[in-house]
């Protein structure tokens, strides 16, 4: 089952000391691209975090942002020396200038940051295994959205490469016609010239065998038909194969041209077309492929 780049997951992780939340967002990218926007208490960890990030989703540009929430016991408490030191000054600066603050000086002190203090931990393992196992099940709610979305993509794959295939198989009832065409077009000008241009007819015969020979197209339906064949066996036996996949869609797309180049008659020429615009369907998601 293919994978499509694009995903999204997310997942709390709870420890004795901390709150973390985690949110992964993924977009297609040729490579492997991740940015990780983590506490700085975490910085540590970024190795390990990367690693998982890299062997579980494997491509794709890749953002992850934990944000940190204090747990319970986490909390930030009171430093109450730093209290009654501002609390003291306010009071002895009001008497100096005789300015008396209506309500107290409580609530100004309390707007001081220093008065706040919170207790930095060092993770400990049991921290670091909970975050690590988060990641995981982040990383997990991103693998089954890319699942999810694939089997949509892989339904529209096929649908465009029986269409291609269908087409393919309304070439052969041209085929004949054109020869046809062509010879008799090439009759009716060696007619206008008949009475002025000498020529040998076993030499022209010759020519014109060599001609239509170069307008055969059996060798393209057949390498189309096997290149379409392959891309249908990739979509079902391969889940990370988008690169190879745009390899088969430019050998398809190859063959088509070559058809499209010896056509010369309008009706194969119209059937090139529609081919031309499913593959170009094809080729606009096959991008976001994993």
């Amino acid at each position: 089952m293919i994978q499509s780049m694009t995903g999204y997951g997310k997942a709390v992780a709870i420890t004795p000391n901390y709150k973390f939340s985690l949110e992964i967002r993924c977009l297609n990218s040729k490579q492997l691209d991740i940015n990780l926007k983590v506490p700085g208490i975490l910085r540590s960890l970024e190795p390990e975090i990367r690693s998982i990030l890299s062997r579980d989703l494997y491509r794709g540009k890749i953002e992850l942002v934990i944000t940190e929430e204090k747990s319970e016991q986490g909390f930030s408490s009171i430093n109450k020396d730093v209290v009654i030191r501002y609390y003291q000054e306010l009071r002895n600066l009001a008497k100096e200038l005789d300015d008396p603050v209506s309500g107290g000086f409580l609530p100004l002190v309390i707007r001081n940051p220093e008065v706040f203090s919170t207790p930095d931990k060092d993770l400990s393992e049991e921290d670091k295994d909970i975050l690590k196992q988060a990641v995981k099940d982040a990383a997990d709610q991103v693998i089954a959205f890319r699942q999810h979305e694939g089997t949509i993509l892989e339904k529209d794959f096929k649908l465009h490469i029986h269409n291609i295939l269908e087409l393919l198989s309304e070439v052969p009832a041209f085929e004949q016609t054109r020869i046809d065409r062509i010879k008799e077009r090439m009759k009716n000008n060696l007619e206008k010239i008949k009475g002025e241009i000498a020529y040998d007819p076993n030499r022209l015969e010759q020519e014109m065998i060599y001609y239509v020979e170069k307008l055969d197209i059996t060798e393209e339906k057949i390498r189309l038909k096997k290149h379409c064949d392959y891309f249908l066996d990739t979509l079902d036996k391969e889940s990370r194969s988008g690169k190879k996949m745009g390899f088969v869609l430019q050998e398809i797309g190859r063959e088509i041209n070559t058809l499209g180049s010896k056509a010369n008659d309008a009706d194969l020429q119209q059937k090139v077309v529609l081919m031309k615009d499913e593959l170009e369907k094809i080729k606009e998601q096959v991008l976001n492929i994993l």
